[in-house]
């Protein structure tokens, strides 16, 4: 069995710091990607309440609502699938959830 010293730099490399920086990565874009969602997903919703003022559509507050949950879930389990997905990357995938943490603010 091969005797490798925990702290040396390729071992640090590989078990810290380049799980770290791919989740910033993740994070950076994962946080990019949300705001832009919102901002399409906002627009949408000026749209249909303009087209509602004109009388083009009718908008209920419950549909309304049941869609703004359903895309509240599924931005919810994209995160979820995201972290889960980093943290294979250590044994407790301590340093790509921090790196996506330290990218998601970044972003």
């Amino acid at each position: 069995m091969d005797n490798q010293d925990l702290f040396s730099t390729p071992s640090l490399l590989t078990n810290i710091a380049t799980p770290f920086f791919l989740g910033i990565a993740v994070g950076y874009f994962a946080k990019k990607m949300l705001r832009t969602a919102l901002f399409l997903g906002g627009g949408m919703v000026v749209l249909l309440f303009v087209a509602e003022y004109f009388g083009i559509v009718h908008i209920s507050d419950t549909e309304l609502l049941h869609v703004t949950d359903i895309a509240a879930e599924a931005a919810k389990n994209s995160s979820d699938f995201l972290l889960e997905r980093l943290s294979r990357f250590t044994v407790k995938g301590v340093s790509a959830a921090g790196g996506f943490v330290v990218g998601f603010k970044m972003g």
